[in-house]
């Protein structure tokens, strides 16, 4: 998880994330003031989440930007811890807070493997 800990610290400064750890799962919320979840766009593959968002923002008529600290977009790729399950993630948005939730995987989830039954007389008798 040190991986995901160092790429949201290399986040830009004006990019606020939490990063929380249960034994079932995590959880990053970011603040993406003025984004909205059909404005940000959040992918999990290939041990790796995607987050793409973009804030709109209107000038009034009659003024002009003097200064403008707060970025328009999110570009951030982040690292997924190994354990995460990016199968299960879910995202939401409410109010610019984007909360995306991925469980971990289970160790106790079996897979029984088939076993394809073989000639007993070692002829092959598709010949």
């Amino acid at each position: 998880m040190s991986a995901l800990r160092d790429a949201l610290r290399d986040l830009p400064d004006a990019v606020f994330a939490d990063l929380l750890e249960s034994d079932d799962g995590y959880v990053l919320v970011v603040d993406l003031p003025g984004a909205t979840a059909e404005t940000t766009e959040v992918l999990a593959e290939d041990g790796r989440l995607v987050i793409e968002g973009r804030r709109e923002k209107g000038v009034p008529d009659g003024f002009q930007y003097v200064r403008e600290d707060r970025p328009l977009f999110l570009d951030a790729e982040l690292p997924l811890p190994p354990d995460a399950d990016e199968s299960g993630a879910d995202a939401e948005m409410d109010r610019g807070v984007l909360e995306v939730t991925i469980p971990k995987r289970t160790d106790d989830a079996a897979r029984t493997i088939p076993i394809d039954e073989g000639d007993e007389d070692g002829v092959d008798r598709d010949a």
